[in-house]
């Protein structure tokens, strides 16, 4: 029998005549939509009781058994007595659902959606049609806000919506504009915040006649994110109500699609005519970009590209008053200490550092001067010098940091502080054993931007108090800041934080759980990075957090041929040696190792070091590493990323000193 899952709506499975099969009650539906959420992975058994049941009862596994047993019943009614399922199979420790990608709506609508690309406007219509026709109501509308379901529910609805608007833009670019306004206006109203649904319906009106309405739109829109979000239109709205007043020929439907996309491209980067409506677009595009950054994806990777743009743009019209706003309106804020673009992050520097030179002097000026030192300080991100002396000046990014928020404090600005707070925190691993310097820093970002409505800066603020939590091993306190994070991000449809909590719980299942549910754990975590734009977190990542769990639980480390340690390898590479006996070889590998950068994962790296290095009986080594992790010896090496964990630091501390001995 061929069954069908369904989630886009309650969650249900159909067989192949379309009539529905039995799943019981709502825990057995929960066991399926959990299994559904794992796409065709294991899900261990405790982590699918962790998930049932905020207090799982004495009998729960008897009690899971039960539910699968159900499922299975009504999922193959056919199936001979004890003969094994071919949907919902036993694996190891857990269950996974092992359904076709086209046999589950929502993995069919994700896979429509992401491929739409350059199809053309025929072939978008008649995807998307089809594709919004699967959605039988809110996606797993029958659970509440289980944390197991923020993300894949957030992800689900952010690309409905995408593909609502996808939809209208097809039928405009076919000529069909009236047909899209009906939808459209429903659209906006449900979801006023969206700028490009405000552009698409007043563009729609206008291609059908409706010149006055299409303004009323625009005006709508204007009032509308002036009052609630204090923010200004962008430039693409801004520029349709300017074309529409005119009538201007681009607006004819043959070339709107063409002329739309080239004029957000163009907007994006900068206009060539010179002049102050130059200067205000510039302004806006990187306020737009800004904007952009925090949806992920493809946005994060766009708002990178043309921000340099715009940087460049603004220095060529000889103001530095301009630069200096066109790069410190970026304040996007930023948890992870390796950057996404290490070349586009110099480049940054030295123009802020420019045009930090060039700015008159003078209080009037102290405002610009602030987001050019935080710029300077978050944009450094992980380039202290490793070999630092213990006492000695500051390496300028510390200093920039420091003096950005002196300035901001003087100022009494709010938003500049919790920049200028971002930009300490981006400067706070000049050495080990500093998570509870970040916890003060997160505490004061998160009262701060909570008392003056900065919610980005909020978040910020909470996951920033993970990582910190997680290194003094204060998992309640990290769950709860987890559970404010997630809930601000679905308010205010920021998805890009949910990678960062789904990390953190699967890093709070290898503190916990047994090595299959850490790795399982992992595995999930890891595919919340896929397609986020985020390659400074992602490269290497996974692989690292599965030798984590392998070396905490004493198992031998793993290594396919093709695994990619990202920026780790370098002290990841003698600890395999080590491990595969190959002593020698680490010892010549250790004698050239450089030291790790001074970021999130400064202690994890050091630690790493320490065990290569006893395994290959280098004493000098051995001696650096325990003077660089002692500071530390109150935390736990690893877990102040919010990431990965390699057990307590003076657990290694205590190796090196034996080793010494």
């Amino acid at each position: 029998m061929h069954v069908r899952f369904g989630v886009l709506g309650a969650v249900g499975a159909w067989d192949e005549e379309g009539r529905p099969l039995p799943l019981k009650g709502p825990r057995h539906r929960a066991v399926l939509a959990r299994l559904i959420v794992a796409r065709r992975q294991v899900v261990p058994v405790t982590r699918l009781m962790e998930d049932l049941w905020d207090e799982p009862p004495g009998n729960a596994l008897g009690t899971l058994r039960t539910f699968v047993g159900d499922l299975r019943r009504g999922l193959e009614p056919d199936r001979p007595p004890r003969t094994a399922s071919r949907l919902l199979v036993t694996e190891g420790s857990g269950y996974a659902l092992r359904a076709a990608r086209e046999d589950v709506d929502a993995w069919r609508f994700e896979e429509v959606v992401n491929g739409l690309g350059d199809v053309g406007a025929a072939r978008v219509l008649e995807r998307t049609t089809e594709a919004l026709a699967w959605w039988r109501g809110p996606a797993f509308t029958d659970f509440g806000d289980d944390r197991w379901l923020r993300s894949p529910r957030a992800r689900l609805t952010e690309l409905r919506l995408h593909a609502v608007e996808a939809r209208a833009e097809a039928l405009i670019a076919l000529g069909r504009a009236a047909e899209a306004v009906p939808d459209l206006d429903a659209h906006v109203a449900d979801h006023p915040w969206r700028e490009d649904a405000w552009r698409l319906l007043a563009l729609a009106l206008y291609r059908s006649s409706r010149q006055a309405d299409a303004l009323s739109v625009l005006r709508r829109s204007r009032a509308m994110l002036r009052e609630h979000l204090g923010v200004d239109p962008g430039p693409r709205l801004r520029r349709l109500e300017e074309d529409i007043l005119l009538q201007a020929d681009r607006l004819d439907p043959d070339a709107g699609a063409v002329v739309d996309q080239v004029w957000a491209q163009a907007t994006a980067a900068y206009e060539g005519a010179l002049g102050n409506r130059a200067r205000t677009r510039l302004e806006s595009t990187v306020g737009l970009m800004r904007d952009l950054a925090v949806t992920g994806g493809g946005g994060l990777e766009a708002a990178r590209r043309h921000r340099v743009a715009a940087v460049a743009a603004a220095e060529q019209l000889d103001d530095p008053g301009l630069t200096a706003r066109v790069i410190g309106v970026y304040d996007v804020p930023a948890i992870w200490t390796r950057s996404d673009d290490p070349a586009q992050a110099r480049w940054l520097v030295e123009a802020a550092e420019r045009t930090l030179r060039s700015l008159e002097p003078g209080a009037a000026q102290d405002a610009a001067r602030c987001r050019l030192l935080a710029t300077i300080a978050v944009e450094s991100r992980g380039t202290l010098p490793r070999d630092l002396p213990p006492s000695g000046a500051l390496a300028r990014p510390s200093q920039a940091a420091g003096q950005a928020e002196e300035i901001a404090r003087r100022l009494d600005d709010a938003a500049l502080l919790a920049f200028a707070l971002n930009g300490t925190f981006m400067q706070s691993f000049r050495r080990a054993g500093l998570a509870d310097r970040r916890d003060a820093i997160g505490a004061e970002i998160v009262t701060l931007a909570a008392d003056h409505g900065l919610v980005r800066y909020e978040v910020l603020g909470h996951l920033i108090r993970i990582q910190a939590r997680c290194a003094f091993a204060d998992l309640a306190a990290a769950d709860r800041h987890a559970h404010v994070a997630d809930e601000l991000a679905a308010r205010h449809e920021l998805p890009l934080v949910s990678v960062f909590t789904t990390w953190y719980r699967a890093l709070r299942t290898a503190t916990t759980g047994t090595p299959e549910a850490a790795e399982a754990a992992y595995e999930e975590a890891a595919s919340a990075l896929n397609g986020a734009g985020m390659p400074g977190l992602e490269a290497g990542l996974l692989p690292l957090a599965r030798l984590s769990v392998r070396l905490r639980h004493g198992l031998s480390p793993q290594e396919e041929a093709d695994t990619d340690w990202g920026p780790y390898e370098p002290w990841v590479r003698p600890v395999l040696l080590v491990e595969a006996g190959r002593r020698d070889e680490a010892a010549e590998v250790l004698h050239v190792l450089p030291s790790p950068p001074r970021d999130l994962m400064f202690e994890a790296m050091w630690c790493l070091v320490a065990r290569a290095a006893v395994g290959a009986s280098d004493t000098g080594l051995l001696e650096r590493a325990h003077a660089q992790l002692a500071p530390a010896a109150a935390e736990v090496a690893g877990a102040g990323s919010g990431l990965i964990t390699l057990g307590p630091v003076a657990e290694h501390l205590t190796m090196i000193e034996s080793a010494l001995r």
